[in-house]
């Protein structure tokens, strides 16, 4: 009798083996799961003892009523109510929203044409990129210090040459619009720089293919900008975003040492307004009620945007 191989018939197909999924993590055994506790327990305990729990600590002094000697007295929501109707505090606000909307971008468009010009064959970048860099390696009431000695009304660089041209002089600390037109200054000639090495960095990994595909398709050197540059550094767009938004909401020093939040209260920010009713008045419970405020504020607009970034990444 033949088989069925001699007579023709097809041989049962073997069964398919199963392909490992690839990328697929295996399970980390009881002594990796106990190394990697390890080595993150000193950082997870620093950010406990630095970060958590004086943030704990700060929600509760909000619920008080405390100069910060001795007990203090529970009063509940009682701080958060009086900023509902806390003129000072509102005018800080606008403040804070103010100098924020007016820093942020156009720090991060000086750093973004300041990084153009540097990524490219420009004569001595070398020495130009140190110089916006150098702010960064000062302090911020460094920095300060050297805006009052630019701004000074008396004796300022700034007004002297002002004078020397023929020109008026301007209030840079008695009038609240130059007071607050200072702050801004100082404070973008010490980001500026933080901002094109960034967006330095970013530009790195645009491929030079990118723009010479562009340039063949009749791009000029503006829509290469616009539709090349622009959305390869979107990442670094991002983080620069949030950081220089952050940064806007805390800004404390700059303020601080050159105006100390006047005049009249033209340049209090949030963060001046807690260290006033916290270390000079001695109202600790209220000034800790508007650091929650402050962080509820930074933590909302953060959500917002990544939520944003997210929604877009999705759709493209």
């Amino acid at each position: 009798m033949t088989s069925l191989a001699q007579a023709g018939a097809p041989a049962p197909a073997e069964p398919a083996r199963r392909r490992p999924r690839r990328g697929r993590a295996r399970d980390a055994s009881p002594g990796e799961s106990l190394a990697a506790y390890g080595f993150l327990a000193p950082n997870l305990v620093l950010l406990g003892l630095f970060v958590l729990l004086p943030l704990v600590w700060a929600v509760w002094i909000s619920t008080q009523q405390t100069d910060g000697f001795g007990a203090g007295d529970f009063v509940g929501a009682d701080n958060y109510a009086r900023l509902v109707s806390d003129g000072q505090f509102w005018r800080a606000v606008v403040n804070t929203v103010l100098f924020t909307t007016l820093v942020t971008p156009t720090a991060m468009a000086l750093g973004l044409g300041a990084a153009v010009l540097l990524d490219g064959a420009l004569p001595g970048r070398g020495v130009i990129r140190s110089v916006l860099i150098l702010p960064m390696a000062v302090s911020g009431v460094a920095t300060a210090l050297i805006g009052v000695l630019v701004f000074d009304e008396n004796s300022g660089v700034l007004d002297g040459v002002l004078r020397a041209l023929g020109l008026p002089d301007v209030a840079w600390q008695s009038g609240g619009a130059g007071a607050f037109a200072s702050v801004v200054l100082v404070t973008l000639w010490w980001r500026v720089g933080f901002n094109m090495l960034i967006y330095l960095a970013a530009l790195q990994g645009v491929g030079s293919h990118l723009h010479e595909a562009a340039t063949l398709d009749g791009a000029s050197a503006w829509q290469r900008f616009r539709y090349v540059t622009v959305p390869m550094v979107g990442p670094a767009t991002f983080f620069l975003l949030v950081m220089n938004v952050i940064y806007s909401f805390q800004v404390f020093d700059i303020v601080f040492v050159m105006t100390g939040g006047g005049p009249q209260d033209a340049t209090s920010v949030l963060v001046t307004y807690a260290y006033e009713n916290g270390f000079v008045t001695r109202d600790q419970g209220y000034a800790a009620a508007i650091g929650v405020v402050l962080l509820l504020l930074t933590l909302a607009f953060t959500a917002v945007q990544w939520r944003t970034s997210r929604t877009r990444d999705l759709t493209e």
